[in-house]
């Protein structure tokens, strides 16, 4: 994916903590690709250790991959957008909460704030969603952020439909596909898939 190459992506991750391995190995695979990626962090996904791991070995991880420290406060996400640093951004993974938040104009993490800056600069934001309630309560936030210009989803299904039937989570092996069409103006398709 030559159009890739040089590539200024923003790589946010919030806090469902079960995709984690998925989304390091997203970040692993862009950056053999030759994208710079600028690893950002919410608040809970950077202080939170959880049964998954450790936010420091996490933490470590990510700025061993990206080799940047990762932007985890308001100010140093603020600039991303109006100093041109970044070209676009990537949520892996986007929860419920950040997609609410998105949809309704509340930035209030750094994750939030950085896709605020790039929004109003007409970049695109692509969405990998990981969340239990995509198909109740965020099922309108979805609706909302789909008729949003410039913002695309990473393919996505019921990763559990009968102990979880209201769960969504994107396939993460999707999103250098799902990039390289948002960086291109296009909605990857389908975007509904079965697991």
């Amino acid at each position: 994916m030559k159009e890739l190459d040089g590539l200024n992506l923003g790589v946010a991750l919030c806090g469902s903590f079960c995709t984690f391995a998925k989304a390091i190995k997203a970040i692993e695979d862009l950056t053999q690709l030759g994208i710079n990626v600028f690893p950002i962090m919410s608040f809970n996904a950077y202080e939170i250790s959880t049964r998954f791991g450790e936010a420091s070995d996490i933490i470590s991880r990510i700025e061993t991959i990206t080799q940047k420290k990762i932007i985890h406060t308001l100010a140093d996400a603020e600039p991303l957008g109006p100093k041109n640093i970044i070209d676009a951004i990537l949520i892996a993974p986007c929860t419920g909460n950040t997609l609410a938040k998105l949809n309704f104009a509340i930035t209030d993490t750094p994750v939030l704030l950085a896709t605020k800056s790039l929004m109003r600069n007409g970049k695109p934001v692509i969405l990998s969603l990981a969340t239990n309630d995509g198909l109740g309560s965020n099922l309108k936030n979805i609706g909302g952020l789909f008729n949003k210009k410039n913002v695309y989803f990473v393919p996505l299904g019921q990763d559990d439909p009968i102990k979880k039937p209201y769960s969504l989570v994107s396939d993460f092996s999707q999103i250098q596909n799902t990039l390289s069409m948002a960086l291109s103006g296009k909605q990857i398709q389908p975007v509904l898939i079965t697991y």
